[in-house]
């Protein structure tokens, strides 16, 4: 699919949520990220941007004359509405668009809406039926509130960092801002919530608080019961999965493959392929707790197995038994791989400078009301003029407000 940045939107699925209107203030990750998602989905999303720079992620990472690559992913389904809103006017316009939104998302540190005069009360006053998603840090209550957090000091605090490392080494990040992702996606599913009890319950919309740490949190699986019960600290296991065995990285002679066969009877099939039958009888190791106990006996064995084979011949034979195993993709693999392809989730789009660039796909696939890209990353400000005339402003209207520097 090639499409250019300045083309009118594409024909494609409406999508699901197709005649719901998103007013976006937020910047970077997290907030951007949420109406992404939505706007993937067929909502219509209005981007407001800082006249001048625009979103700072224009230009984070890799740009291309100017422009970050990254942008076409995280904007696309995007119209952009350049307001300055230090100016009360530009606040005048949020106002006015938000009367009829459905949806308002914002990831400003907890109190700027309400120094702003746009608070929940203020705009829910002309629309009951608003929902405002507020992403931040630490949440909207609580005595880190005013704390200024980013995706890695969620990711830190969530639990997350102290897990990821070697024993015994320093805690690494993951190598993308997961932290910011978790939380917009907990973000949709509120918003998806909300929405779905204000058609129960009168139209009335509601506050969504989505906080970076929580969001980590809440993906933390036993982490808590486990220190609750017994006390117990997980610590760093580097490539494993501690108490979940077998699940571990294994060595081969061109790289590692990843190996998950820690269902019961897929351990046996995986014990029967690699000719340890022995370890496939044992009744000690029958069911995961048992394993769990003796997990670097298993490693070892599954270890000097795929240590004198190509990650290739050990993907062959795992397949054979029906146990699941990988590569460990790079980005290159990914582009490369048919499966991406045919389920469509490498998409291309042609930017204002005519590069086509690759990109994700919409996740997830719907079957009668699949999501869609269906126009791409739009330039800063670029839908100002028709945004603002479709809520009443007049093109004088337009043309003093931008000779005031509050529009661009």
């Amino acid at each position: 699919m090639n499409t250019d940045l300045h083309s009118q939107p594409l024909p494609a699925s409406p999508g699901a949520l197709a005649g719901l209107k998103v007013i976006e203030l937020g910047q970077l990750i997290a907030g951007p990220f949420t109406g992404k998602t939505l706007g993937d989905m067929g909502a219509d999303i209005i981007k407001v941007e800082p006249p001048g720079s625009g979103d700072p992620l224009r230009k984070w990472r890799m740009l291309h004359e100017g422009t970050s690559v990254w942008w076409a992913v995280q904007s696309r389904n995007k119209q952009s509405v350049a307001i300055d809103l230090r100016e009360p006017q530009g606040r005048d316009i949020v106002r006015r668009l938000a009367k009829d939104a459905d949806v308002l998302i914002e990831n400003f540190r907890p109190g700027a809406m309400e120094k702003w005069g746009l608070s929940y009360e203020s705009l829910s006053a002309d629309n009951p039926g608003l929902i405002m998603c507020r992403i931040s840090g630490f949440g909207q209550t609580g005595p880190y509130r005013d704390t200024p957090g980013f995706g890695v000091v969620g990711e830190a605090m969530g639990g997350l960092r102290h897990l990821t490392a070697e024993p015994g080494r320093v805690p690494v990040r993951v190598g993308v801002s997961i932290g910011d992702t978790l939380a917009a996606l907990h973000a949709t599913i509120g918003i998806l919530s909300a929405l779905h009890e204000r058609s129960r319950n009168g139209g009335r919309g509601q506050v969504v608080d989505v906080a970076l740490y929580e969001a980590v949190f809440n993906c933390m699986e036993s982490l808590l019961p486990e220190y609750s019960a017994f006390g117990a600290v997980r610590q760093a296991a580097g490539s494993a999965l501690p108490g979940i065995t077998p699940s571990n990285a294994y060595p081969c002679t061109d790289g590692y493959v990843l190996v998950a066969g820690n269902g019961d009877s897929i351990f046996k099939r995986l014990m029967v392929r690699i000719g340890r039958q022995d370890l496939a009888d044992d009744p000690d190791l029958a069911q995961n707790d048992g394993r769990a106990k003796q997990a670097d006996r298993i490693d070892a064995a599954i270890g000097e197995f795929t240590q004198t084979r190509s990650i290739a011949e050990v993907l062959t034979a795992l397949d054979e038994a029906e146990v699941p195993g990988g590569r460990i993709y790079s980005v290159a693999d990914i582009a490369a791989d048919p499966h991406y392809r045919a389920r469509g989730m490498i998409q291309s789009a042609q930017t204002p400078t005519g590069l086509t660039v690759d990109m994700p796909g919409v996740v997830p696939i719907l079957s009668r009301t699949p999501g869609s890209i269906r126009s791409t990353a739009p330039r800063l400000g670029q839908h100002t003029d028709d945004v603002l005339r479709a809520h009443g402003y007049s093109d004088s209207d337009i043309a003093a407000l931008r000779a005031n520097g509050v529009i661009a």
